[in-house]
């Protein structure tokens, strides 16, 4: 479990590191194995014991160790461990070799480690086209506004006209241009992480409940949430507006970006509006239509 530092807590102190590299050793493992084996063969009392044994053990889990939920479904946790020190890494590997049952092994590591301009803004570095190293600069990069920003700075405006606005991300916030609005109205943006399934379903129970939920998303996540658009929104005909990002030929994303298929699965889904924007202006009176008349979900497409 790569566990880069957009989204990770310290370790926990010097026990936790004591622990955690105690529980990897061959010796640890072997005796743990057999401490069990000899404990519950003692007449009578064996078996109470080795629960007693696991309770304590999961007591002390509970109060200084993390991972307990992994422990909790079948997994061995072992970590947190620095991902970027290669040889306990390495130790590591070998020594949870000998565990005979599933493992998680939790790696903490800082993304855009080395590279002192993705260190600093690792969000502009995670997928990235040529750029110069020495400045940080993508070559060829355009100052021209996008899509993205018409649809940000719109929806900003919308919002600060009605209270009832809100606005939902999937860990996109920055792509999607739905940062400018979480700047604005912290209280009314949400980001459920990378959960498209849970986005629309949350969309739609807000939109139950009297809101106007804005769902900003790339085409081709929105096929993840498929049934949850068809189930929680469309068949409930609510007010959900999807802001469908990356639409068509996705440029500087790759293939697997390009967003060809919502089309072809959003035109059979009932009660849904299909917009798509030909131009900025387009894209402007498209987000007002959908918020200030629209009745049920919208789904509008842009580039």
């Amino acid at each position: 479990l790569n566990d880069n530092e957009m989204s990770i807590s310290k370790n926990v102190g010097g026990l936790s590191k004591y622990l955690s590299r105690l529980r990897t050793t061959k010796s640890y493992i072997k005796a743990d194995k057999h401490v069990k084996i000899w404990t519950e063969k003692i007449p009578l009392i064996g078996k109470p014991i080795v629960r007693l044994i696991q309770r304590l053990k999961s007591t002390v889990k509970y109060a200084m160790m993390p991972g307990v939920f992994f422990e909790d479904i079948g997994f061995k946790y072992i970590g947190p461990i620095d991902g970027h020190n290669i040889r306990k890494m390495i130790s590591t590997f070998q020594s949870v070799s000998e565990i005979q049952a599933p493992v998680i092994i939790h790696v903490a590591t800082q993304k855009g480690r080395g590279y002192p301009f993705a260190e600093k803004c690792p969000d502009d570095y995670h997928s990235v086209a040529p750029f110069c190293i020495s400045t940080g600069e993508k070559n060829g990069s355009s100052k021209n506004m996008k899509y993205s920003d018409i649809f940000a700075d719109e929806v900003v405006r919308q919002a600060e006209k009605n209270p009832l606005i809100v606005t939902i991300s999937a860990a996109m916030a920055k792509g999607t241009g739905l940062d400018r609005f979480e700047k604005k109205f912290p209280n009314r943006f949400f980001d459920v992480g990378i959960a498209e399934q849970h986005a629309v379903t949350f969309a739609a129970g807000l939109a139950a409940g009297g809101l106007i939920p804005v769902v900003a998303i790339y085409s081709t996540f929105l096929q993840r949430a498929y049934d949850q658009l068809l189930h929680d929104v469309a068949l409930q005909n609510l007010h959900v507006i999807f802001a469908i990002d990356r639409a068509g030929l996705a440029e500087g994303d790759g293939e697997t970006h390009h967003g060809i298929y919502d089309v072809s699965f959003l035109m059979h889904i009932p009660n849904i509006t299909i917009l798509a924007a030909a131009d900025y202006n387009d894209l402007e009176h498209m987000l007002r239509y959908a918020i200030t008349q629209a009745k049920g979900p919208v789904a509008i497409r842009y580039p």
